[in-house]
């Protein structure tokens, strides 16, 4: 069966509905409190001095306005256009909450998240994040790294691939209800164990300092910042290690459109839209978009381009 094919999004579709909202918390935070707490892997320590300053993890760009990164989602378990996620949320029920870990690992278990935070710590990381649909924002995460996780639960030789699992709730999410195109519920992700190793790639709990809302993936999510957003699985309930590489949800749905990768690439473009620049969400003005040309692996290629060393990248896109 041919898989399904949504329109390329519009202009009016991705400019942000709102601009108002005061910046000066989120740059004074941008500015002094990209903060790494209880966090001592040195090749952590060594990429975050690659990753923009002394002070941890900050992108060179200022916060997108925190109404925009909660107003504007792509969270389809909710409902496809951009506000259904705020506005369809709230009858989820994000806490309590628990994480199976499994697979190919020596300590599988079950992690309560509140043991997850307790253990891990959080910190604080300003990401870039890029959207397939060609726009873009920064964000201010809270959260830890994926590696602390799988360390404590201890990758078994030959373990080569991590599979994630989203909830599974249509009682609690109307777009789980049979709503979406051709897309399977349970939502469903992965990476190589190596990308999920390095120290760039987080589980997020929280935005702005703040637990994280149901429309941005509570209470836990994965942030990849070099690969385009629809990576970045929410509402984690299993995270499994395997030898083989696990289905993801868009590229079982299009394969040709959403590789496994979903590295972000210029060069390569979506096969109905560029990807050579994006739009910044909650810059412009009402009459004239702000873009900004699209960089390599999201701007992350110091810290990451070495994973993907001998590879064809518009082959393994």
């Amino acid at each position: 069966m041919e898989a399904y094919r949504y329109p390329q999004p519009m202009a009016s579709e991705i400019t942000p509905r709102s601009y108002f909202l005061s910046r000066r918390t989120l740059i004074a935070g941008a500015a002094g409190s990209m903060l790494a707490v209880g966090h001592t892997d040195q090749t952590a320590q060594a990429a975050a001095g690659h990753a923009g300053g002394e002070a941890g993890w900050p992108a060179p760009e200022k916060p997108t306005p925190r109404n925009d990164v909660t107003q504007y989602n792509n969270f389809y378990e909710f409902g496809t256009d951009k506000s259904d996620p705020a506005e369809l949320s709230g009858a989820f029920k994000p806490l309590p909450w628990s994480v199976q870990v499994d697979g190919m690992v020596d300590n599988p278990r079950i992690w309560p998240l509140e043991d997850l935070t307790r253990q891990f710590g959080q910190e604080e990381r300003l990401y870039r994040m890029r959207c397939v649909e060609a726009w873009s924002m920064v964000i201010p995460w809270n959260g830890f790294p994926l590696a602390a996780m799988l360390k404590a639960a201890g990758p078994k030789i030959g373990a080569r691939y991590v599979a994630f699992t989203s909830v599974f709730r249509p009682s609690e999410m109307p777009g789980q209800r049979g709503g979406l195109f051709a897309l399977k519920w349970p939502y469903v992700e992965g990476l190589r164990l190596d990308e999920a190793m390095h120290p760039l790639t987080l589980l997020a709990t929280g935005v702005y300092g703040e637990a994280l809302p149901a429309q941005n993936g509570a209470p836990i999510r994965l942030v990849v910042p070099w690969k385009y957003g629809f990576k970045g699985i929410k509402s984690i309930t299993r995270i499994t290690v395997t030898d083989r590489q696990p289905p993801t949800s868009w590229n079982l749905m299009a394969p040709e459109e959403y590789g496994f990768y979903a590295n972000v690439n210029p060069a390569v473009d979506h096969p109905r839209w560029s990807q050579g620049s994006e739009q910044v969400i909650g810059e412009g003005s009402l009459f004239r978009t702000a873009r900004k040309p699209t960089q390599l692996f999201n701007g992350y290629a110091e810290q990451v381009a070495d994973l993907y060393q001998g590879m064809d990248l518009r082959k393994d896109f």
